[in-house]
């Protein structure tokens, strides 16, 4: 027994001795670990702190203070689009717009905030990621009164603070597509169109000029938006407002268009596809410009509905192009008064040059007709331009030649963009053995300089391009750059000067046209001399019209051009009617706006034109329509007035 005493106490005093040892190692490495602790969270403290009044202090200071102060965006209207005379054609109207604070965004929200306002939720949430740090995000515009209701009633109540209506502006276009393609439309901007150095100074979301006059003067029309600031508390209640920052609207934009003019013209073209341009030959001034068919720019003043979009993008007839300036077709007999100046200036011709016509002439191997089968005779400059015959310019055509040809048509400005201050205006064609090389790496053929004598062939106009085209040549071989906005000056881009009495005897000649029993004799009007010029270009060879109906795809466009007064035209107007058949289906249409224009100088009691002393026209009971029998030619061979 005490033995076994003797060895519990040697075993505790052992116990005792170890635990003396040991105790004080286990205590420092304690407070060896407190110490590290301490250190690091005095470390990761002093980081802390070194970004927030140090590294960072703007970022952290601006996200305290948007916990105290909500900033609300202040949107600037754009600027109005008025006509010549200060009249409006685009405006604004004021409208409201829900926009989401991305701090305050829950993403539980989320799903009965798309489903009050009809938005897909996908494209919500994608478009809250797609605008990346912006502090705001406008998800609607143009909210109804019921949807207004619903976000105000649940800011109310505290539901959803993240929400916050603003005051907006919705663009306020004509109806019925009137004017579009010359307008435009806005819309939100586009990633590729971030990417352009034209919208550098742009962001994700902004709202820009889409097409036409909004899109050229964008930088005009904007404005700068405004700013702001509300106090609010902890529950996001709005409790003191701070100085605004005002918005500075855009700046109105006054167009060269005259509305009675405009109005005119689209009337005019009323369920037919194609063109109508005015242009004021003296300074290069676009009075009208019309393109049908049309859209209605109304439908992209917010974000187009998918059902609308797919419905424009679909239409077979192309309605958002703009055909005045992106409309590339063969000019057909209007080409003709540009072919009577090559003659005449080079010499092949004169006033006094006669052709047979008998209804068609061979050329190189091919028979190529005159829309007259009967023929025109013994036929001379004057009488071949006011009867459009194409014997008569096959000939003159031959002894040009193709480079003589675009020499004189070039000058004119046939196959280059007139420079007009709309977006997207297309070149045209104007064939030469260059451009042939060029293009085709083939030479060109004689054969080929036959069609193109009369408008055919590869040669390609928009209805601007031969609006300045012969526009310069009525106003004397002086080309004016086009321009839909005042200028300060006009701009000359081109000048000729011919030999006396070779432009007298082209004008005559298009004068005949109209007064003198020609293909436009429909322009006629009392006191005015309107000069004009014809033109039917072929769509498809007469093997594939056979059988189709004569306002398909397949039937001939159709084109007038005429100008006013005989001496200083004042005025030019081209028409294009796609698949209008027979070129007298055209004519009308110019005439109307020319006599809109001579109507509304005569109401405003500038000088009146004196009649005419120099012609009669014939009597209208005794003259015949121009022959079907165009429809029955071949392609590029045929001849059509």
């Amino acid at each position: 027994m005490a033995l076994i005493h003797s060895e519990h106490r040697r075993t505790e005093g052992v116990s005792a001795d170890r635990l003396l040892r040991e105790g004080p190692k286990k205590a420092s490495g304690k407070i060896a670990i407190f110490q590290y602790l301490t250190v690091a969270v005095f470390v990761f403290l002093i980081s802390g702190f070194w970004k927030l009044q140090v590294q960072n202090p703007d970022v952290y200071s601006e996200a305290a203070e948007r916990n105290r102060i909500k900033s609300t965006p202040i949107l600037a209207p754009r600027g109005k689009i008025l006509d010549r005379d200060g009249r409006v054609i685009v405006d604004n109207k004021a409208s409201y717009s829900l926009l989401l604070n991305r701090d305050q965004i829950k993403p539980e929200h989320l799903p009965p905030i798309a489903d009050a306002l009809q938005l897909d939720y996908g494209d919500l949430v994608t478009k809250i990621h797609r605008m990346g740090n912006r502090p705001q995000i406008i998800i609607k515009d143009q909210l109804t009164r019921d949807e207004i209701a619903w976000v105000e009633s649940h800011q109310d109540a505290g539901a959803y603070p993240e929400m916050q209506l603003i005051k907006a502006w919705r663009r306020q276009y004509p109806q019925d597509g009137f004017a579009a393609h010359v307008i435009g439309y806005v819309g939100e901007i586009s990633e590729s169109e971030l990417d352009s150095p034209q919208f550098i100074d742009y962001h994700q979301g902004d709202i820009i000029g889409k097409d036409g006059l909004e899109r050229e003067y964008d930088q005009s029309l904007r404005g700068v938006d405004g700013q702001q600031r509300v106090l609010v508390d902890n529950m996001g209640h709005e409790r003191q407002m701070e100085n605004a920052q005002e918005a500075v609207p855009g700046k109105d934009l006054r167009t060269t268009l005259d509305l009675d003019l405009q109005s005119v013209a689209e009337l005019s073209m009323d369920g037919k596809r194609g063109s109508v341009v005015a242009l004021d030959p003296r300074d290069g001034e676009v009075l009208a410009m019309v393109s049908r068919p049309a859209f209605d720019p109304n439908k992209f003043t917010g974000r187009i509905s998918r059902t609308d979009w797919d419905a424009i993008a679909s239409d077979p007839n192309k309605p958002l192009m703009n055909r005045a300036i992106q409309a590339q077709l063969a000019p057909g007999s209007t080409f003709k008064p540009i072919m009577a100046i090559a003659g005449l200036e080079t010499g092949v011709i004169d006033g006094e040059t006669h052709f047979h016509c008998s209804g068609g002439a061979s050329f190189y191997g091919h028979y190529f007709a005159c829309h007259i089968k009967r023929g025109h005779g013994d036929i001379e400059l004057h009488r071949a331009i006011a009867q459009s015959c194409d014997v008569f310019f096959y000939n003159v055509g031959n002894r040009l030649g193709i480079d003589r040809i675009a020499k004189y048509a070039e000058m004119a400005g046939i196959g280059h963009k007139t420079g007009v201050d709309l977006p997207n205006e297309t070149q045209g064609t104007m064939p030469s053995t260059k451009w042939k090389m060029r293009m085709f790496r083939q030479k060109w053929y004689a054969g080929e300089t036959i069609s193109v004598s009369i408008g055919q062939g590869a040669v390609t106009v928009s209805p601007l391009q031969l609006a300045e085209a012969l526009g310069g040549l009525a106003d004397g071989g002086k080309w004016f750059k086009p321009h839909l906005v005042e200028k300060d000056r006009p701009v000359l881009q081109r000048q000729a000067t011919f030999q006396p009495g070779n432009l007298e005897q082209v004008i005559s000649g298009m004068y005949g046209v109209v007064n003198e029993g020609g293909t436009g004799r429909a322009a006629y009007l009392p006191d005015v001399k309107v000069c004009g010029k014809t033109g039917t270009a072929q769509v498809a060879s007469t093997n594939l019209t056979k059988g189709a109906k004569l306002h398909s795809d397949l039937a001939n466009n159709v084109w007038f051009v005429g100008f006013a007064p005989m001496e200083n035209p004042e005025i030019v107007v081209v028409a294009l009617f796609e698949h209008g058949v027979e070129s007298y289906n055209a004519v009308p249409i110019v005439r109307d706006v020319l006599k809109a224009y001579f109507d509304k100088k005569a109401r405003q009691g500038r000088p009146v034109l004196e009649k005419r002393t120099a012609y009669q026209p014939a009597p209208l009971g005794a003259l015949t329509r121009p022959s079907r029998a165009m429809l029955n030619l071949p392609l590029q061979r045929g001849a059509l007035p």
